[in-house]
């Protein structure tokens, strides 16, 4: 159980990510070799990574992400500026740092292979290796579905701050339910380890991951600033080959109302909010977004009693927003 207290300031300093963070992902991506997952969700990608990840990437990876604890050092803050800050920062890692953190993984996973102490001293070709091993695994398992992790998470930002705009701080923490639990000031989350986390006017990132399963994740170290990644709620009908698009209803888009609809979407609009913007009935609207959910142009999810419409990556790149 991870328990995360709360003071007044923190409750303010609640952030949900905007992206998957390359890291994060990359990390799950070996634990997904190791533990697959649903196969309904994961089996197109896992077929894909298993063919695609190199040998010499894994002999690094796999034994520094063994099982409940894998070094902090891997999934560093600067992941949500992007890959390459991300990378450097482990490269900068101090040697202090990485000996700590391995030390830890040898209690919890047991023996290390010989080229884990010359990470450990902080030796500089290692430690290349290591950044180099991270880039590749990224362009090799992950890159390949960015597109397709950062349509589930731009839904689930869609649906958590309508929980947010309705029913505040409090009411966002509390609709993670069953997976975390609030209970103020403190956050009870589920995880195969015990934990305390005191914030004490830090804030929280909320990090949504594409790749990850089961329950959260978050810094062992507790100074470190405060992260909690969660599995996204998955939306099969974003993932490019489980069924196949409707070709009429694709062409069936050529229309004034139907691009005035994804035109209209910006971050997310519920039926009602399309209605009064394109000036349609709200059952217009309905039947309409039934065609553009079919083609994957949209994608349509429950927030409340609201039903909810944000753009995938196609819909924004028909509307030439995304390359």
């Amino acid at each position: 159980m991870l328990r995360i207290h709360f003071t007044p300031e923190d409750i303010g300093r609640v952030r949900i990510a905007a992206d998957p963070d390359p890291m994060w992902e990359t990390i799950f991506s070996v634990w997904r070799l190791r533990r697959p997952g649903p196969e309904l969700i994961y089996g197109r990608w896992r077929g894909h990574a298993l063919r695609a990840s190199r040998r010499d990437d894994l002999e690094l990876l796999l034994p520094l992400v063994r099982g409940a604890y894998y070094p902090d050092f891997l999934t560093p803050a600067e992941g949500a500026v992007g890959l390459d800050a991300a990378l450097e920062a482990i490269r900068s890692t101090p040697a202090a740092r990485l000996r700590g953190e391995l030390e830890e993984l040898v209690r919890h996973a047991g023996p290390k292979p010989s080229w884990m102490n010359r990470l450990a001293e902080g030796d500089a070709e290692i430690v290349e290796r290591l950044a180099g091993a991270v880039q590749s695994q990224y362009e090799s398992a992950v890159a390949p579905f960015w597109d397709e992790a950062r349509a589930n998470i731009d839904a689930e930002r869609s649906r958590r701050s309508r929980v947010l705009l309705d029913q505040g701080i409090e009411g966002l923490l509390d609709s993670f339910r069953p997976m975390m639990r609030w209970d103020p000031p403190m956050l009870e989350v589920d995880t195969p380890f015990d934990q305390v986390i005191h914030l004490d006017g830090r804030g929280l990132l909320l990090v949504p991951s594409f790749l990850s399963w089961g329950t959260p994740d978050t810094l062992h170290d507790s100074t470190l600033p405060p992260v909690l990644v969660y599995p996204v709620q998955h939306d099969l009908t974003l993932s490019p080959g489980l069924r196949p698009a409707d070709g009429a209803a694709v062409a069936a888009l050529i229309g004034r109302t139907r691009t005035s609809l994804l035109e209209s979407l910006g971050d997310g609009r519920t039926t009602s909010e399309l209605a009064r913007r394109v000036g349609v009935s709200a059952a217009s609207v309905s039947q309409h977004t039934a065609v553009l959910r079919e083609a994957r142009l949209i994608h349509t999810s429950r927030a409340g009693r609201a039903v909810v419409h944000t753009l995938t990556p196609l819909g924004e790149a028909l509307l030439g927003e995304r390359s």
